[in-house]
């Protein structure tokens, strides 16, 4: 018998688990990106460095990415095409600010999917100034995606479109509070109750108050008090209650 007899071909399953075991060439991208950014500097790392150490060529990196900025922020497209969704899927019945409150949550849980990676990349966007410019360019979308949603709530009441954009950015301004709150603590603590509370103020704010349940369950009936000239005519009377109950 030789000494030298060949290695064993990999059976099909064998292939299988080591196809599964690879992270998609996307994942690989980033890991291989932060490794460097964290190695060596963000500015000093370049786009031949990162496809390198993935072992992929510079055309799969512009596949998945147009830019060395767009590989530091890999998930927002998801996440502000998930909350455009969202918001499209909700209905007239849906109390405005507490949907756009809702889908703001979305972005949070973007990013406590992964708090490692949330922490590594808030540290690394402080640094770069390039970096925090274009995460202001993705909040704004975020905002506007939530503004436009508003609008056509708001749509044929007074100051509808002032009213949409103040609340939208009150929406993004109260969850980036709590998320960098969250950050700073290197991702410890609830990040949920954190963000809840500072939307809970806009809410309280803009919000709809909810109807208090009256005895078993039911919601008590609208109590309406008109004050009207005495001797108006009866038609006056009705013409004041229709327009305290917002009716056309």
């Amino acid at each position: 018998m030789s000494s030298s007899s060949a290695a064993p071909t990999p059976r099909r399953g064998d292939k299988a688990q080591a196809a599964a075991a690879k992270p998609p060439m996307r994942d690989a991208l980033v890991a291989a990106a932060f490794q460097l950014f964290l190695e060596r500097g963000y500015e000093q790392t370049t786009v031949d460095d990162i496809v390198a150490l993935a072992g992929v060529g510079r055309r799969s990196f512009f596949r998945y990415f147009p830019s060395k900025e767009d590989v530091v922020f890999p998930d927002h497209e998801r996440c502000l095409a998930d909350m455009t969704e969202f918001l499209a899927a909700g209905d007239d019945g849906d109390e405005p600010v507490g949907r756009v409150c809702d889908a703001a949550r979305l972005v949070l849980r973007m990013y406590a999917e992964n708090p490692t990676f949330s922490v590594q990349r808030y540290r690394l966007t402080k640094k770069v100034p390039g970096l925090r410019a274009y995460e202001l360019s993705v909040v704004w979308r975020y905002e506007r995606a939530l503004a436009e949603y508003l609008r056509g709530r708001f749509a044929g009441r007074r100051d509808g479109t002032l009213r949409a954009d103040v609340i939208a950015a009150a929406v993004v301004a109260a969850h980036n509070n709590a998320l960098r709150s969250w950050l700073r603590s290197d991702g410890q603590g609830d990040a949920d109750t954190t963000v809840d509370h500072a939307l809970g103020y806009v809410r309280s704010a803009f919000g709809d108050p909810p109807a208090c349940p009256g005895p078993g369950g039911e919601r008590p009936e609208d109590v309406v008090v008109v004050v009207s000239r005495r001797g108006a005519p009866l038609w006056r009377v009705v013409q004041e209650i229709e327009t305290t109950l917002g009716r056309d």
